[in-house]
């Protein structure tokens, strides 16, 4: 027992058994990979990353971090008209009347000083006649609008009104006509903004339109969603058309329309629903006089 125990030790304690353990240790000598140069490059200003990629012959798109502004025409309308309660029927005896009275004046007077502006870059420009021309727009526009005639209407409004027009009409179908004026349209409020810097100016005109119109909308499967093309409505509108006055190329196209507070609302659109039909086998056809088996009533309980 005693030397099976010392011959165990010494296989233990033997020097050969310690070099074999020795030469299984992996020992890495050399990289295996190639590293670039530029990847071990922490900080890099963005300058040198577009003149490497420029010299290596890789286009780097713009980035146009700021914000793009339309000055061809303003964001808004500037001092909305408030369109009297009523359409200013109002007696000027009474409270209500004396205080519709009184901001109808400071309205003419800001516009007063409105329209001299306005006629000093546009000779032509006269209250008289600028609500004919106006209504000449506003009929243009909605024809082409309805027949979706986006070039030329892009000449008749402006690049804030494009999109409120033509927004939802994607897969829809308009019937719109212009059928009378029952009064004369004439301009109620005329206002000359600045925009960016001083001397920039946009003249901004109010027209109130009475007319007649008829209007029908119809969804991509053709079937009615608002109004009827047979049915003329009288329609009371407050529409802003608007012009750059600096530019010298410019014109008047329409900007916006004012809705009173006391117009009354819409029509709702009529929703279409599906109504559910008998199941039919794959060999079977569709009758329309065909009734639909209703479940009976069961008594649960007694």
């Amino acid at each position: 027992m005693a030397a099976l125990c010392l011959l165990e030790a010494k296989a233990l304690l033997n020097p050969a058994r310690f070099v074999q353990s020795l030469l299984m240790v992996p020992v890495r000598t050399k990289k295996r990979y190639f590293i670039p140069p530029s990847v071990k490059v922490k900080f890099q200003s963005i300058s040198e990353m577009e003149a490497k990629a420029r010299a290596a012959g890789v286009v780097v798109p713009q980035e146009i971090l700021e914000r793009p502004v339309n000055v061809s025409c303003t964001a808004g309308i500037f001092d909305a008209y408030i369109p009297p309660e009523g359409d200013a029927r109002l007696t000027s005896l009474s409270k209500d009347g004396l205080k519709q009275r009184t901001e109808h004046f400071k309205q003419n007077v800001a516009s007063q000083l409105a329209i001299r502006k306005v006629k000093d870059y546009d000779g032509d420009f006269s209250v008289k006649t600028f609500p004919e021309k106006a209504q000449e727009i506003f009929i243009e526009a909605h024809n082409y609008l309805t027949n979706f005639d986006r070039h030329k209407l892009h000449t008749l409004v402006t690049e804030r009104c494009y999109p409120e027009m033509v927004r939802g009409n994607r897969y829809k179908s308009l019937r719109w006509s212009f059928v009378e004026s029952l009064e004369s349209p004439r301009v109620v409020q005329v206002r000359c903004p600045e925009m960016v810097n001083k001397g920039n100016l946009y003249g901004q005109v109010t027209v109130r339109m009475h007319t007649r119109q008829t209007l029908a909308i119809y969804d991509r499967f053709g079937r009615l969603m608002y109004g009827q093309e047979d049915m003329p409505k009288d329609v009371l509108e407050y529409v802003v058309f608007e012009r750059h006055l600096v530019n010298p190329y410019g014109s008047w196209r329409m900007h916006g329309k004012i809705v009173p507070v006391w117009a009354p609302s819409k029509d709702p659109i009529v929703k279409t629903l599906v109504i559910p039909g008998p199941k039919l086998q794959p060999e079977q056809e569709f009758e329309m006089n065909s009734t639909v088996s209703q479940p009976k009533n069961t008594q649960w309980y007694k």
